[in-house]
């Protein structure tokens, strides 16, 4: 199959969307604060702009590596169902985190199962690229 033939590389570009959305809206979340607070750089001890610089750093820590999973599935013929569940796994994870981590720096609910389903979508996203690249 030649690149583009398929619709999975749409479907993958779907949640790829999602995900910089995603990131767009928690950097306009920090910028906001920073605008209200008048803080140029660091955090100035503001606890809600130290809470949105980490949601957004967190995000941008783990957003890249599932890109990659997302783009790289349909590029080794990954089945739709495939990507559907990485990037349903991927938008739901970092979505979860960031709400979680936005209410409380502490444990919560959004943040463990944010990450829970993170960390299982790039392991089980790793073995899936390594299975069809070998396969």
């Amino acid at each position: 199959m030649k690149i583009g033939e398929g619709r999975e590389i749409g479907v993958a570009a779907t949640y790829v969307a999602l995900l910089i959305l995603l990131g767009f809206v928690l950097a306009v979340r920090v910028i906001l604060v920073r605008r209200a607070q008048k803080i140029g750089i660091g955090d100035g001890d503001d606890r809600q702009l130290m809470k949105r610089i980490r949601c957004h750093g967190n995000f941008s820590e783990y957003a890249p590596l599932l890109i990659a999973i997302l783009i790289l599935l349909p590029l080794l013929g990954a089945k739709d169902w495939m990507i559907h569940v990485a990037g349903i796994a991927s938008v739901t994870g970092r979505t979860l985190h960031a709400i979680g981590l936005s209410q409380t720096s502490g444990v919560s609910f959004g943040r463990m199962a944010g990450m829970i389903i993170t960390f299982t979508t790039l392991v089980l996203g790793a073995l899936a690229l390594l299975w069809l690249a070998w396969a």
